[in-house]
């Protein structure tokens, strides 16, 4: 199965010297997320849960003051076994459509690929005025819910997994 895990910069510099990923939340594509979304297009649907991971970036990046200013997800492919329904998911919880639970820590050996966003002034901008109105938009700020929504106006780049070294090392 593949997995859309978010994360930030810190935590994936974190994984990348320690061999494993400690994030337990990620996105994939659940049967409530098909449904939502309606469509049997499998690049649509994975699309979709990577865009679900960026969200969750947000809200990590929000927890995490020092960590630049940049989305991650990491796409892994685990054993179906590795994964666990997200309580709600099954209610079409808007908030957790496509959200699933990792049993444990992930090797990063395991990673497809890294997306992420690049350290361009409009991007950082636009996701570190994201962060500080992920909260306000949760509670429902249209606002604030459009703020955030700029932030998505930015595609993630593709990293090859051999590149991670590389994008660790870009400036903040």
């Amino acid at each position: 199965m593949r997995v859309y895990v978010p994360t930030t910069l810190t935590a994936l510099a974190a994984a990348h010297s320690g061999g494993a990923l400690e994030q337990s939340a990620a996105y994939a594509v659940t049967p409530a997320l098909r449904e939502w979304y309606v469509s049997d297009d499998l690049e649509e649907l994975e699309y979709a849960a990577l865009n679900r991971a960026a969200q969750s970036s947000l809200r990590l990046l929000a927890a995490e003051p020092a960590a630049p200013r940049r989305r991650v997800v990491v796409a892994l492919d685990i054993a179906d076994s590795a994964v666990k329904p997200f309580p709600g998911d099954e209610y079409q919880d808007q908030a957790s459509l496509g959200r699933v639970v990792l049993a444990g820590p992930v090797k990063l050996a395991k990673a497809a690929a890294v997306h992420a966003d690049v350290s361009d002034g409009d991007v950082v901008a636009d996701v570190a005025a994201a962060v500080e109105a992920v909260a306000a938009a949760d509670a429902g700020d249209q606002d604030a819910q459009f703020t955030v929504d700029g932030a998505e106006d930015h595609d993630l780049l593709w990293f090859a997994t051999q590149e991670i070294a590389a994008l660790l090392a870009r400036p903040a």
